[in-house]
């Protein structure tokens, strides 16, 4: 996450905005997080979305693993849920143990781990910070949703680019 983080403030840009088939960067990611789905016997949804992105793979896969790793790490018990939405929106959904309301508006802040990161010592507030910043440059919109104790909604529009691309 370091490196991503210094990559991502360089001069250069090594973006390669291209149309990926949505569904290849999914699985993935999901297969890396396989064993940890496993383990804490968290059911995953997911059915092809039979989708084409345009986007920066590498990049984009980098969010997709922040996503994965933060519903996964505040998921005890339940699911992760992926899904598409019309036109083109990404929703990633866990029952996880959710978002204080007043910590809402400050998830991609740079170091900002609200009461969550209190309880769980292993949180840096950097992951969704450096989605966000990734997710724009990129052309895509983020936003969250949650309630304690019900779960979190991730919703990335990737609807919204105006990039130029191979």
């Amino acid at each position: 996450m370091v490196l991503g983080y210094v990559r991502l403030d360089s001069e250069s840009s090594d973006f390669l905005i291209r149309r990926y088939d949505l569904d290849t960067m999914l699985c993935r990611v999901i297969r890396r997080y396989a064993s940890g789905f496993i383990r804490k016997k968290i059911r995953l949804c997911y059915d092809p979305v039979h989708k084409t992105v345009l986007t920066d793979e590498k990049w984009f896969s980098f969010v997709l693993d922040q996503l994965f790793s933060n519903a996964l790490k505040y998921t005890k018990t339940g699911s992760v849920t992926v899904s598409v939405e019309e036109p083109l929106t990404l929703v990633i959904a866990d029952t996880g143990i959710g978002i204080a309301k007043e910590d809402l508006p400050r998830v991609f802040e740079k170091g900002y781990t609200g009461s969550n990161g209190r309880v769980d010592q292993r949180a840096t507030g950097i992951g969704l910070y450096l989605s966000k910043r990734i997710l724009t440059r990129l052309g895509h919109r983020i936003a969250v949703t949650s309630e304690v104790g019900v779960g979190t909604e991730v919703r990335i529009d990737l609807d919204s680019v105006s990039l130029d691309f191979e």
